[in-house]
């Protein structure tokens, strides 16, 4: 390798540049002086200003607009936002944590009931099964401790859980009639199944969580509850179960307050007349009394029927006669279970007659009552029925259940009485011997 070439005024620049280490009149080498000038040299070099941060940095790190390497910054902003979002989904968690038992108990059902309408077979049976046999064996089984009072919040998202299943309610109805007119291609038992599994659904929670909205003094909210009827053909159920019902229970005044020996198929047909009737006549009196002349004072009836004319169009044009047939019927079995609901609730038991003639206040004793845990919360705690006619606006979180002494308990829970009132034998033989335990006095032949 051949040296460098080094021009003369340079190195005696360097020669020049003698470190006190060198020996005086000592010689120095010509590699000795190779080395002195490239010293000076990198001495000399005039200094700049401060490498920017990019180019001091390692020169084998990657290119900046190159993708970022596996556990690099872009990995961490996704941990980042994975962490966040988890930390979102719990404190949620938590929030709802006195709701959550209502929402599971309502809300399980309907994924099952969503995959037996789309595919049929073992689905279908799968959400019929839950709904008749699961419920009623947790009730047996299971024993839950009560809950905190509710808090001012808790009964805020009580409120917005109750409209999530009213528009839940509307978008399974639509399902349901699509496949049982023949969308889905069911088989002759799935289609059974999902009758039955949509129909008690629609029954037992539909049912529960409009009742609950018809007595919030919200109107959006009481608008919600009063529309979950209209669509299952009962809108007259809005008035008379608040007007009357709730003002004449245990009386012979009552529509649905069942007499003792009276059966269930002599009461349900009785009762649907007789309390469209009365909250008719309740509606116009208000309606009358109010004199007022606004131009869209509508009748609450005409909102009823106009209301009900309007799904039967809708349903009979997306899904023709088979959609109607199917429509009608779902309407006609969430119909019969509020009219089971009713009949059980309240078999049998009178407010007495005070010596001036007045009748007894109603009370905790004027209702049955249910504590099993499962089915009161898919139900909304409708079970706790005592405490909803001594506070008919109590959101049904906050409702208690009747000490053991003021109020009867019926031996079954809700649903498993109304299928036993099915069977007028067997629903005598269950109950007439509790009633006649309560009060002497019961009553022995239907209201006339």
């Amino acid at each position: 390798m051949k040296r460098p070439i080094i021009k003369r005024p340079i190195i005696r620049f360097a020669a020049a540049r003698q470190t006190p280490a060198d020996t005086p009149g000592t010689a120095a080498t010509d590699d000795e002086v190779l080395g002195r000038v490239v010293s000076a040299l990198n001495d000399e070099t005039p200094e700049g200003p401060p490498e920017p941060a990019a180019e001091r940095s390692d020169p084998n790190a990657h290119d900046t607009n190159s993708p970022p390497a596996p556990g690099g910054a872009g990995n961490t902003t996704n941990t980042d936002h994975l962490t966040m979002l988890r930390d979102r989904a719990s404190a949620f968690w938590q929030d709802w944590a006195n709701l959550r038992p209502f929402a599971l108990a309502t809300l399980t059902p309907v994924p099952f009931m969503l995959f037996g309408a789309f595919f049929g077979g073992f689905w279908a049976l799968l959400s019929l099964l839950i709904l008749t046999v699961l419920v009623p064996v947790l009730d047996r089984l299971m024993s839950l401790p009560e809950a905190a009072p509710p808090t001012k919040d808790d009964l805020e998202r009580a409120d917005r859980l109750s409209v999530f299943l009213a528009i839940s309610h509307f978008v399974l109805m639509l399902i349901a009639v699509h496949a049982l007119s023949g969308g889905s291609g069911l088989g002759f038992f799935a289609w059974i199944a999902v009758f039955f599994s949509f129909g008690l659904w629609f029954g037992q929670v539909s049912n529960a969580n409009a009742h609950e909205l018809i007595h919030r003094s919200d109107r959006r909210l009481f608008r919600w509850g009063m529309w979950v009827y209209v669509s299952l053909l009962f809108g007259h159920h809005t008035s008379a179960h608040r007007l009357i019902h709730h003002r004449h229970v245990a009386t012979s005044d009552d529509p649905n307050t069942a007499a003792s020996g009276e059966s269930f198929y002599a009461f349900a047909p009785r009762a649907w007349w007789q309390a469209c009737r009365a909250g008719y006549a309740a509606e116009s009196k208000r309606r009358d009394s109010r004199n007022t002349d606004r131009l869209f004072d509508l009748h609450p009836y005409a909102v009823y029927i106009g209301g009900a004319m309007l799904c039967l169009m809708v349903v009979t044009t997306a899904f023709g006669g088979f959609g109607l047939l199917a429509y009608l019927a779902l309407c006609a079995h969430a119909q019969v279970q509020l009219h089971l609901s009713d009949y059980v609730q309240h078999y049998g038991l009178l407010r007495q007659r005070t010596p001036e003639g007045d009748v007894e206040p109603a009370g905790p004793q004027h209702s049955w009552n249910a504590a099993h845990p499962v089915s009161s919360l898919m139900m909304l705690h409708a079970p706790r029925h005592s405490d909803h006619h001594s506070h008919p606006s109590r959101p049904y979180p906050a409702l208690a259940k009747p000490r053991k002494d003021d109020a009867p308990n019926l031996p079954f829970s809700l649903p498993v009485m109304g299928a036993i009132a099915l069977v007028p034998p067997l629903w005598f033989r269950v109950m007439d011997t509790r009633l006649a335990e309560l009060r002497p006095d019961r009553w022995s032949k239907p209201i006339v």
